[in-house]
Protein backbone atom coordinates (compact mmCIF):
# COMPACT_ATOMS: atom_id res chain seq x y z
CA UNK A 1 0.00 0.00 0.00
CA UNK A 2 1.31 3.05 -1.07
CA UNK A 3 0.58 6.51 1.59
CA UNK A 4 -0.06 9.21 -0.29
CA UNK A 5 1.65 12.48 0.11
CA UNK A 6 -0.12 14.43 2.73
CA UNK A 7 2.30 17.14 2.31
CA UNK A 8 1.03 18.07 -1.12
CA UNK A 9 -2.70 18.30 0.38
CA UNK A 10 -1.66 20.43 3.11
CA UNK A 11 0.44 22.84 1.08
CA UNK A 12 -2.44 23.17 -1.36
CA UNK A 13 -4.87 23.66 1.19
CA UNK A 14 -3.02 25.97 2.63
CA UNK A 15 -2.83 27.86 -0.34
CA UNK A 16 -6.56 27.97 -1.22
CA UNK A 17 -7.49 29.20 2.75
CA UNK A 18 -4.62 32.18 2.42
CA UNK A 19 -7.92 33.13 -0.22
CA UNK A 20 -10.80 32.36 1.76
CA UNK A 21 -12.31 35.56 3.21
CA UNK A 22 -14.49 34.85 6.38
CA UNK A 23 -17.19 36.93 4.61
CA UNK A 24 -17.80 34.72 1.76
CA UNK A 25 -20.78 32.95 1.22
CA UNK A 26 -21.57 29.21 0.97
CA UNK A 27 -21.55 29.15 -2.91
CA UNK A 28 -18.14 31.14 -2.81
CA UNK A 29 -17.16 27.91 -0.55
CA UNK A 30 -18.60 25.55 -2.57
CA UNK A 31 -17.24 26.93 -5.56
CA UNK A 32 -14.01 27.05 -3.95
CA UNK A 33 -14.27 23.68 -2.71
CA UNK A 34 -14.81 21.63 -5.95
CA UNK A 35 -12.54 23.53 -7.70
CA UNK A 36 -9.67 21.96 -4.63
CA UNK A 37 -11.58 18.75 -4.95
CA UNK A 38 -10.61 18.64 -8.97
CA UNK A 39 -7.42 19.95 -8.28
CA UNK A 40 -6.47 16.79 -6.00
CA UNK A 41 -9.10 13.98 -7.82
CA UNK A 42 -5.91 13.02 -10.36
CA UNK A 43 -3.82 12.76 -7.27
CA UNK A 44 -5.55 10.95 -5.05
CA UNK A 45 -7.89 8.96 -7.54
CA UNK A 46 -5.58 5.48 -7.42
CA UNK A 47 -4.15 6.23 -3.78
CA UNK A 48 -5.79 3.74 -0.86
CA UNK A 49 -5.53 5.51 2.17
CA UNK A 50 -6.07 4.64 6.18
CA UNK A 51 -9.12 6.02 7.81
CA UNK A 52 -6.97 7.41 10.11
CA UNK A 53 -5.13 9.56 7.10
CA UNK A 54 -8.53 10.53 5.47
CA UNK A 55 -10.04 11.33 8.49
CA UNK A 56 -7.02 13.65 9.11
CA UNK A 57 -6.88 15.45 5.41
CA UNK A 58 -10.45 16.09 6.13
CA UNK A 59 -9.83 17.08 9.50
CA UNK A 60 -7.07 19.88 7.92
CA UNK A 61 -9.63 20.73 5.14
CA UNK A 62 -12.52 21.76 7.88
CA UNK A 63 -9.58 23.43 9.95
CA UNK A 64 -8.68 25.59 7.48
CA UNK A 65 -11.26 26.13 5.37
CA UNK A 66 -13.92 27.19 8.29
CA UNK A 67 -11.04 28.31 10.49
CA UNK A 68 -13.45 31.42 11.03
CA UNK A 69 -16.25 31.81 13.59
CA UNK A 70 -19.73 32.29 11.81
CA UNK A 71 -23.10 32.90 13.43
CA UNK A 72 -25.48 30.29 12.99
CA UNK A 73 -29.44 29.81 13.67
CA UNK A 74 -30.61 26.15 15.02
CA UNK A 75 -33.00 24.30 17.38
CA UNK A 76 -31.30 22.89 20.62
CA UNK A 77 -33.03 19.73 20.44
CA UNK A 78 -31.57 18.12 23.71
CA UNK A 79 -29.23 19.30 25.95
CA UNK A 80 -26.97 17.82 28.77
CA UNK A 81 -24.04 19.22 31.30
CA UNK A 82 -21.15 16.87 32.32
CA UNK A 83 -18.24 18.34 34.43
CA UNK A 84 -18.85 21.89 33.72
CA UNK A 85 -19.01 21.63 30.06
CA UNK A 86 -22.63 21.58 27.96
CA UNK A 87 -23.61 19.01 24.68
CA UNK A 88 -26.23 20.10 22.53
CA UNK A 89 -28.04 18.70 19.62
CA UNK A 90 -28.76 20.91 17.60
CA UNK A 91 -31.14 20.76 14.40
CA UNK A 92 -33.18 22.64 11.48
CA UNK A 93 -36.56 22.05 10.56
CA UNK A 94 -38.30 22.88 7.60
CA UNK A 95 -42.36 24.14 7.60
CA UNK A 96 -43.68 20.83 8.44
CA UNK A 97 -41.81 20.24 11.34
CA UNK A 98 -39.05 17.66 9.87
CA UNK A 99 -35.35 17.91 10.79
CA UNK A 100 -33.72 19.08 7.59
CA UNK A 101 -30.22 18.97 9.16
CA UNK A 102 -28.72 18.63 12.21
CA UNK A 103 -25.24 17.86 13.79
CA UNK A 104 -23.16 18.12 17.77
CA UNK A 105 -22.23 21.29 19.71
CA UNK A 106 -19.98 22.05 22.37
CA UNK A 107 -19.87 24.74 25.09
CA UNK A 108 -16.59 24.59 27.07
CA UNK A 109 -16.87 25.10 30.51
CA UNK A 110 -14.11 27.62 30.14
CA UNK A 111 -16.80 30.04 28.46
CA UNK A 112 -20.17 28.39 29.94
CA UNK A 113 -20.35 30.16 32.86
CA UNK A 114 -20.31 33.98 31.06
CA UNK A 115 -22.30 32.91 27.90
CA UNK A 116 -25.15 30.78 29.86
CA UNK A 117 -25.11 33.85 32.64
CA UNK A 118 -25.32 36.38 30.39
CA UNK A 119 -28.28 34.74 28.18
CA UNK A 120 -30.12 34.62 31.39
CA UNK A 121 -29.91 37.55 32.78
CA UNK A 122 -31.55 39.14 29.08
CA UNK A 123 -33.85 36.44 28.59
CA UNK A 124 -34.99 35.90 32.13
CA UNK A 125 -35.14 32.02 31.80
CA UNK A 126 -32.62 29.26 31.71
CA UNK A 127 -31.13 27.86 28.24
CA UNK A 128 -32.99 25.27 27.47
CA UNK A 129 -34.26 22.33 25.04
CA UNK A 130 -36.66 23.22 22.22
CA UNK A 131 -35.39 27.26 21.61
CA UNK A 132 -34.19 28.33 18.90
CA UNK A 133 -31.17 30.36 19.45
CA UNK A 134 -28.71 32.40 17.11
CA UNK A 135 -25.22 30.57 18.26
CA UNK A 136 -21.73 31.73 17.22
CA UNK A 137 -19.55 28.41 16.18
CA UNK A 138 -16.59 27.03 14.81
CA UNK A 139 -16.43 24.25 12.78
CA UNK A 140 -14.56 21.37 14.51
CA UNK A 141 -13.80 17.83 13.27
CA UNK A 142 -12.00 14.88 15.60
CA UNK A 143 -11.01 11.52 13.74
CA UNK A 144 -12.43 9.78 16.64
CA UNK A 145 -15.69 12.08 17.73
CA UNK A 146 -16.33 13.29 14.69
CA UNK A 147 -18.02 16.16 13.22
CA UNK A 148 -19.17 18.74 16.00
CA UNK A 149 -19.88 22.77 16.44
CA UNK A 150 -17.62 24.66 19.08
CA UNK A 151 -19.76 27.59 20.43
CA UNK A 152 -18.34 30.46 21.09
CA UNK A 153 -21.37 32.45 22.26
CA UNK A 154 -25.10 33.05 22.20
CA UNK A 155 -27.35 36.13 21.13
CA UNK A 156 -30.06 36.62 23.36
CA UNK A 157 -31.54 39.01 21.65
CA UNK A 158 -32.28 36.76 18.87
CA UNK A 159 -34.26 34.11 21.59
CA UNK A 160 -36.46 36.82 22.65
CA UNK A 161 -37.57 37.55 19.32
CA UNK A 162 -38.45 34.15 18.42
CA UNK A 163 -40.47 33.85 21.36
CA UNK A 164 -42.12 37.00 21.07
CA UNK A 165 -42.46 36.05 17.24
CA UNK A 166 -44.25 32.73 18.11
CA UNK A 167 -46.11 34.26 20.73
CA UNK A 168 -47.79 36.77 17.97
CA UNK A 169 -48.01 33.93 15.82
CA UNK A 170 -50.31 31.70 18.43
CA UNK A 171 -52.20 34.94 18.94
CA UNK A 172 -53.43 35.12 15.44
CA UNK A 173 -54.11 31.54 15.16
CA UNK A 174 -56.08 32.15 18.48
CA UNK A 175 -58.01 34.60 16.66
CA UNK A 176 -58.55 33.40 13.34
CA UNK A 177 -60.00 30.38 14.73
CA UNK A 178 -62.69 32.45 17.03
CA UNK A 179 -61.16 31.73 20.35
CA UNK A 180 -59.37 34.51 21.24
CA UNK A 181 -62.60 36.33 22.67
CA UNK A 182 -64.80 33.49 23.03
CA UNK A 183 -64.23 33.16 26.57
CA UNK A 184 -64.79 36.83 27.52
CA UNK A 185 -68.16 36.45 25.56
CA UNK A 186 -69.83 34.39 28.64
CA UNK A 187 -71.45 36.28 31.44
CA UNK A 188 -69.91 37.01 35.03
CA UNK A 189 -72.38 34.33 37.12
CA UNK A 190 -74.86 36.40 39.17
CA UNK A 191 -73.30 34.04 42.75
CA UNK A 192 -70.17 32.85 42.52
CA UNK A 193 -70.86 29.40 44.97
CA UNK A 194 -68.43 26.58 43.70
CA UNK A 195 -64.65 27.71 42.37
CA UNK A 196 -62.06 25.45 41.02
CA UNK A 197 -58.71 25.89 41.43
CA UNK A 198 -55.86 25.44 39.33
CA UNK A 199 -51.86 26.32 41.12
CA UNK A 200 -48.71 24.79 42.03
CA UNK A 201 -48.69 22.81 44.95
CA UNK A 202 -47.75 24.63 48.17
CA UNK A 203 -46.71 27.97 46.38
CA UNK A 204 -46.76 30.94 48.22
CA UNK A 205 -49.16 32.29 45.64
CA UNK A 206 -51.85 30.29 46.22
CA UNK A 207 -50.80 30.38 50.12
CA UNK A 208 -52.00 34.31 49.91
CA UNK A 209 -54.54 33.03 47.81
CA UNK A 210 -55.93 30.23 50.36
CA UNK A 211 -55.61 32.39 52.86
CA UNK A 212 -58.10 34.95 51.91
CA UNK A 213 -60.45 31.92 50.56
CA UNK A 214 -60.64 30.15 53.37
CA UNK A 215 -61.70 32.94 55.42
CA UNK A 216 -64.64 33.85 53.07
CA UNK A 217 -65.31 29.55 52.81
CA UNK A 218 -65.76 29.98 56.34
CA UNK A 219 -68.81 32.30 55.82
CA UNK A 220 -70.55 29.34 53.90
CA UNK A 221 -70.61 32.18 51.24
CA UNK A 222 -68.20 30.40 48.65
CA UNK A 223 -66.82 26.89 48.16
CA UNK A 224 -63.25 26.28 46.52
CA UNK A 225 -62.06 23.26 44.90
CA UNK A 226 -58.18 22.48 44.45
CA UNK A 227 -56.94 20.90 42.06
CA UNK A 228 -52.74 21.06 41.89
CA UNK A 229 -50.07 21.09 38.52
CA UNK A 230 -46.64 21.97 37.78
CA UNK A 231 -46.72 25.43 35.97
CA UNK A 232 -43.03 25.13 34.76
CA UNK A 233 -40.82 23.23 32.51
CA UNK A 234 -41.73 21.32 29.47
CA UNK A 235 -44.15 18.93 31.23
CA UNK A 236 -46.28 21.66 32.21
CA UNK A 237 -48.61 22.75 30.15
CA UNK A 238 -49.92 19.17 29.59
CA UNK A 239 -50.24 18.79 33.18
CA UNK A 240 -52.32 21.72 33.59
CA UNK A 241 -54.99 20.64 30.93
CA UNK A 242 -55.16 17.45 33.09
CA UNK A 243 -55.48 18.93 35.95
CA UNK A 244 -58.71 21.14 34.43
CA UNK A 245 -59.85 18.28 33.03
CA UNK A 246 -60.47 15.97 35.76
CA UNK A 247 -61.05 18.75 37.77
CA UNK A 248 -64.70 19.77 35.66
CA UNK A 249 -65.52 15.62 35.62
CA UNK A 250 -64.56 15.49 39.19
CA UNK A 251 -67.00 18.29 40.23
CA UNK A 252 -69.49 17.14 37.48
CA UNK A 253 -69.58 13.77 38.93
CA UNK A 254 -70.02 15.35 42.76
CA UNK A 255 -72.52 18.06 42.10
CA UNK A 256 -74.10 17.14 38.55
CA UNK A 257 -73.89 20.81 37.60
CA UNK A 258 -70.89 22.51 36.21
CA UNK A 259 -68.84 25.01 38.94
CA UNK A 260 -69.73 29.43 38.41
CA UNK A 261 -66.00 29.43 37.85
CA UNK A 262 -62.31 28.25 37.30
CA UNK A 263 -59.50 29.94 38.99
CA UNK A 264 -55.68 29.70 37.57
CA UNK A 265 -52.98 31.17 39.44
CA UNK A 266 -49.50 31.25 39.89
CA UNK A 267 -47.20 33.39 42.10
CA UNK A 268 -44.38 35.52 41.60
CA UNK A 269 -41.13 33.88 39.76
CA UNK A 270 -38.28 33.77 37.30
CA UNK A 271 -39.69 35.55 33.91
CA UNK A 272 -38.55 32.91 31.94
CA UNK A 273 -40.77 30.43 33.46
CA UNK A 274 -43.91 32.09 31.87
CA UNK A 275 -42.73 30.78 28.34
CA UNK A 276 -44.10 27.53 29.36
CA UNK A 277 -47.39 28.52 30.02
CA UNK A 278 -47.55 30.18 25.86
CA UNK A 279 -48.95 26.41 24.61
CA UNK A 280 -51.65 26.45 22.17
CA UNK A 281 -53.39 23.57 23.37
CA UNK A 282 -53.75 24.65 27.01
CA UNK A 283 -54.83 28.07 25.44
CA UNK A 284 -57.49 26.75 23.18
CA UNK A 285 -58.79 24.52 26.37
CA UNK A 286 -58.70 27.54 28.65
CA UNK A 287 -60.89 29.34 25.56
CA UNK A 288 -63.42 26.93 25.12
CA UNK A 289 -64.39 26.35 28.57
CA UNK A 290 -67.81 26.76 29.47
CA UNK A 291 -67.61 28.69 32.59
CA UNK A 292 -65.46 31.74 32.76
CA UNK A 293 -62.00 31.64 33.54
CA UNK A 294 -60.29 34.32 35.52
CA UNK A 295 -56.10 33.80 35.47
CA UNK A 296 -53.78 35.63 38.15
CA UNK A 297 -50.07 35.20 36.69
CA UNK A 298 -47.47 37.09 39.04
CA UNK A 299 -46.00 39.15 36.89
CA UNK A 300 -46.59 42.56 36.49
CA UNK A 301 -45.17 43.46 32.56
CA UNK A 302 -44.73 40.68 30.47
CA UNK A 303 -48.29 38.83 29.22
CA UNK A 304 -48.77 35.16 28.92
CA UNK A 305 -50.72 33.56 26.39
CA UNK A 306 -53.68 32.64 28.77
CA UNK A 307 -53.92 35.96 29.55
CA UNK A 308 -55.21 36.82 26.44
CA UNK A 309 -57.87 33.61 26.28
CA UNK A 310 -58.96 34.00 29.83
CA UNK A 311 -62.45 35.85 30.75
CA UNK A 312 -60.50 38.00 33.31
CA UNK A 313 -56.73 38.56 33.59
CA UNK A 314 -55.01 39.52 37.00
CA UNK A 315 -51.33 40.50 37.98
CA UNK A 316 -51.66 38.48 41.18
CA UNK A 317 -53.27 35.42 42.69
CA UNK A 318 -54.10 37.85 45.87
CA UNK A 319 -56.03 40.03 43.36
CA UNK A 320 -57.96 37.23 41.69
CA UNK A 321 -59.61 36.37 45.33
CA UNK A 322 -60.44 39.99 46.57
CA UNK A 323 -61.89 40.35 42.95
CA UNK A 324 -64.12 37.32 44.06
CA UNK A 325 -64.72 39.00 47.35
CA UNK A 326 -65.54 42.09 45.88
CA UNK A 327 -67.81 40.74 43.52
CA UNK A 328 -70.27 38.56 46.28
CA UNK A 329 -69.82 42.09 48.50
CA UNK A 330 -71.22 43.85 45.53
CA UNK A 331 -73.97 40.98 45.19
CA UNK A 332 -74.32 41.27 49.07
CA UNK A 333 -75.13 45.38 48.69
CA UNK A 334 -77.36 45.08 45.43
CA UNK A 335 -79.42 42.47 47.73
CA UNK A 336 -79.57 44.60 50.25
CA UNK A 337 -81.09 47.69 48.02
CA UNK A 338 -83.06 45.54 46.54
CA UNK A 339 -84.57 44.51 49.67
CA UNK A 340 -84.93 47.96 50.84
CA UNK A 341 -86.76 48.86 47.72
CA UNK A 342 -89.33 46.24 47.93
CA UNK A 343 -89.72 47.16 51.76
CA UNK A 344 -89.90 50.95 50.56
CA UNK A 345 -92.63 49.89 47.61
CA UNK A 346 -94.36 47.78 49.96
CA UNK A 347 -94.70 50.08 52.59
CA UNK A 348 -96.36 51.67 49.83
CA UNK A 349 -98.70 49.91 48.72
CA UNK A 350 -99.30 48.84 52.15
CA UNK A 351 -100.45 52.62 53.19
CA UNK A 352 -102.06 53.24 49.59
CA UNK A 353 -104.31 49.69 50.61
CA UNK A 354 -105.32 50.97 54.08
CA UNK A 355 -106.38 54.52 52.25
CA UNK A 356 -108.21 52.17 50.12
CA UNK A 357 -109.97 50.08 53.05
CA UNK A 358 -110.79 52.77 54.58
CA UNK A 359 -112.78 54.34 52.16
CA UNK A 360 -114.10 51.70 50.64
CA UNK A 361 -115.05 50.73 54.80
CA UNK A 362 -116.91 53.87 55.06
CA UNK A 363 -118.61 53.42 51.97
CA UNK A 364 -119.90 49.72 53.09
CA UNK A 365 -121.00 51.32 56.83
CA UNK A 366 -123.39 53.92 54.98
CA UNK A 367 -124.52 51.23 53.05
CA UNK A 368 -125.21 48.97 55.79
CA UNK A 369 -127.05 51.52 57.68
CA UNK A 370 -129.23 51.90 54.91
CA UNK A 371 -129.87 48.32 54.32
CA UNK A 372 -130.03 47.56 58.25
CA UNK A 373 -133.04 49.84 58.61
CA UNK A 374 -134.85 47.97 55.27
CA UNK A 375 -134.26 44.64 56.60
CA UNK A 376 -135.52 45.41 60.39
CA UNK A 377 -138.73 46.70 59.17
CA UNK A 378 -138.77 43.82 57.04
CA UNK A 379 -138.25 41.44 59.85
CA UNK A 380 -140.87 42.77 62.15
CA UNK A 381 -143.05 42.36 59.20
CA UNK A 382 -141.77 38.69 59.01
CA UNK A 383 -141.93 37.67 62.68
CA UNK A 384 -145.76 38.48 63.16
CA UNK A 385 -146.16 36.35 60.33
CA UNK A 386 -144.14 33.82 61.50
CA UNK A 387 -145.93 33.78 64.58
CA UNK A 388 -149.02 33.47 63.59
CA UNK A 389 -148.40 30.48 61.45
CA UNK A 390 -146.45 28.88 64.21
CA UNK A 391 -149.36 29.34 66.78
CA UNK A 392 -151.61 27.54 63.91
CA UNK A 393 -149.00 24.81 63.23
CA UNK A 394 -148.90 23.81 66.92
CA UNK A 395 -152.33 23.56 67.80
CA UNK A 396 -152.64 20.98 64.54
CA UNK A 397 -149.52 19.13 66.11
CA UNK A 398 -150.70 18.73 69.38
CA UNK A 399 -153.78 17.25 68.11
CA UNK A 400 -151.65 14.83 65.16
CA UNK A 401 -149.56 14.15 68.50
CA UNK A 402 -152.20 13.17 70.45
CA UNK A 403 -153.61 10.92 68.11
CA UNK A 404 -150.30 8.95 67.29
CA UNK A 405 -149.47 8.37 71.15
CA UNK A 406 -152.85 6.55 71.61
CA UNK A 407 -151.73 4.37 68.45
CA UNK A 408 -148.54 3.68 69.45
CA UNK A 409 -149.53 2.63 72.84
CA UNK A 410 -151.67 0.08 71.49
CA UNK A 411 -148.94 -1.53 69.14
CA UNK A 412 -146.65 -1.23 71.49
CA UNK A 413 -148.77 -3.29 73.92
CA UNK A 414 -149.10 -6.14 70.65
CA UNK A 415 -145.38 -6.06 70.51
CA UNK A 416 -144.17 -6.15 74.12
CA UNK A 417 -146.47 -9.84 74.55
CA UNK A 418 -144.93 -10.89 71.55
CA UNK A 419 -141.49 -10.39 72.55
CA UNK A 420 -141.93 -11.85 76.36
CA UNK A 421 -142.96 -15.29 75.10
CA UNK A 422 -139.60 -14.94 72.32
CA UNK A 423 -137.40 -13.96 74.92
CA UNK A 424 -139.06 -16.91 77.12
CA UNK A 425 -138.64 -19.64 74.07
CA UNK A 426 -134.58 -18.14 73.35
CA UNK A 427 -134.24 -18.54 77.35
CA UNK A 428 -135.10 -22.10 77.16
CA UNK A 429 -132.25 -22.78 74.35
CA UNK A 430 -129.63 -20.55 75.58
CA UNK A 431 -129.43 -22.72 78.74
CA UNK A 432 -129.53 -25.99 77.00
CA UNK A 433 -126.58 -24.92 74.51
CA UNK A 434 -124.44 -23.35 77.40
CA UNK A 435 -124.57 -26.57 79.46
CA UNK A 436 -123.22 -28.51 76.55
CA UNK A 437 -120.59 -26.26 75.95
CA UNK A 438 -119.52 -26.37 79.87
CA UNK A 439 -119.46 -30.05 79.41
CA UNK A 440 -117.47 -29.58 76.31
CA UNK A 441 -115.31 -27.18 77.95
CA UNK A 442 -114.45 -29.63 80.79
CA UNK A 443 -113.55 -31.87 78.71
CA UNK A 444 -111.22 -29.89 76.73
CA UNK A 445 -109.40 -28.59 79.61
CA UNK A 446 -108.51 -32.28 81.15
CA UNK A 447 -107.15 -32.97 78.26
CA UNK A 448 -104.97 -29.87 78.03
CA UNK A 449 -104.13 -30.50 81.66
CA UNK A 450 -102.82 -33.74 80.52
CA UNK A 451 -100.83 -32.93 77.73
CA UNK A 452 -99.35 -29.99 79.94
CA UNK A 453 -97.94 -32.20 82.76
CA UNK A 454 -96.72 -34.61 79.94
CA UNK A 455 -94.61 -31.96 78.65
CA UNK A 456 -93.54 -29.95 81.88
CA UNK A 457 -89.94 -29.92 82.10
CA UNK A 458 -89.22 -32.26 84.84
CA UNK A 459 -90.92 -34.89 82.93
CA UNK A 460 -89.34 -34.21 79.30
CA UNK A 461 -85.81 -33.93 81.39
CA UNK A 462 -86.07 -37.25 82.88
CA UNK A 463 -87.00 -38.64 79.17
CA UNK A 464 -83.22 -38.26 78.71
CA UNK A 465 -83.99 -34.68 77.64
CA UNK A 466 -81.80 -31.47 78.39
CA UNK A 467 -81.92 -27.64 78.31
CA UNK A 468 -79.27 -24.79 77.88
CA UNK A 469 -79.32 -21.77 79.58
CA UNK A 470 -77.52 -18.76 79.33
CA UNK A 471 -74.60 -18.27 82.65
CA UNK A 472 -76.94 -16.74 84.39
CA UNK A 473 -80.19 -18.94 84.40
CA UNK A 474 -82.01 -16.01 83.17
CA UNK A 475 -82.72 -17.28 79.67
CA UNK A 476 -82.95 -20.57 77.80
CA UNK A 477 -80.99 -20.96 74.75
CA UNK A 478 -83.74 -22.06 71.86
CA UNK A 479 -81.38 -21.62 68.49
CA UNK A 480 -77.97 -21.78 67.30
CA UNK A 481 -77.96 -17.98 66.63
CA UNK A 482 -78.22 -17.44 70.12
CA UNK A 483 -74.92 -19.01 70.69
CA UNK A 484 -71.35 -17.91 69.78
CA UNK A 485 -67.81 -19.24 70.25
CA UNK A 486 -66.12 -18.90 74.40
CA UNK A 487 -69.78 -18.43 75.35
CA UNK A 488 -70.30 -19.88 78.70
CA UNK A 489 -73.93 -22.10 79.76
CA UNK A 490 -75.95 -24.36 81.38
CA UNK A 491 -77.06 -27.76 80.66
CA UNK A 492 -80.36 -28.72 83.00
CA UNK A 493 -81.19 -32.60 83.52
CA UNK A 494 -83.38 -34.32 85.49
CA UNK A 495 -80.43 -34.57 88.52
CA UNK A 496 -78.97 -31.48 87.90
CA UNK A 497 -77.13 -28.91 86.11
CA UNK A 498 -73.94 -29.04 84.07
CA UNK A 499 -71.40 -25.27 82.64
CA UNK A 500 -70.47 -25.37 78.96
CA UNK A 501 -67.91 -23.33 77.21
CA UNK A 502 -69.52 -23.34 73.57
CA UNK A 503 -66.14 -23.55 70.75
CA UNK A 504 -67.72 -23.08 67.60
CA UNK A 505 -71.02 -22.42 66.13
CA UNK A 506 -72.03 -23.54 62.84
CA UNK A 507 -75.70 -22.92 61.66
CA UNK A 508 -75.49 -25.81 59.11
CA UNK A 509 -78.18 -27.82 60.35
CA UNK A 510 -76.06 -31.30 58.65
CA UNK A 511 -73.44 -29.83 60.75
CA UNK A 512 -72.83 -30.56 64.69
CA UNK A 513 -71.85 -28.43 67.04
CA UNK A 514 -68.48 -28.92 69.71
CA UNK A 515 -68.42 -27.50 73.08
CA UNK A 516 -66.01 -28.26 76.43
CA UNK A 517 -68.04 -29.39 78.86
CA UNK A 518 -67.85 -29.45 82.44
CA UNK A 519 -69.87 -30.33 85.32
Amino acid sequence: MRKPNLSNIKQASTEKSKVLAPAKDLATLEAELAEQENSLEGNLEDTVLRLSDYLSAVDMVIKQTFNHRVWVKAEIRNLSSKGGHYYFELAEKDDDGKVIASCRGNLWRFKAARVLAKFERATGMPLDRDLTVLLKVSAGFHAQYGFSLTIEDIDPSYTLGDLARQYAEMVDRLAGEGLLHLNQQLPIPFDIEHVLVIAPEKAAGLGDFQADADRLASTGACHFHYHNATFQGNHAPAEIRQAIISAQQQFEATYQRLPDLLVIIRGGGAVGDLAYLNDYELAALVAEQPIPVWVGIGHERDKVILDEVAHTSFDTPSKVIAAIMAHLAQLVTQTLQYQAQIKQASQRQLNSAEQQTARQLSQIQSQTIGQLTALQKDSAYAWRSIQQSTQRQVKQAARQTSELRTQIQAFAYQQFTVAANGCEKNKKAIMQSAQQQVIQAQRDSAHLRDIVLLHRPSHVLKQGYSMLTDEQDKQILTSSHQLHPQQTVHIVLKDGKAKAQIIDVNINEKTIASADVST
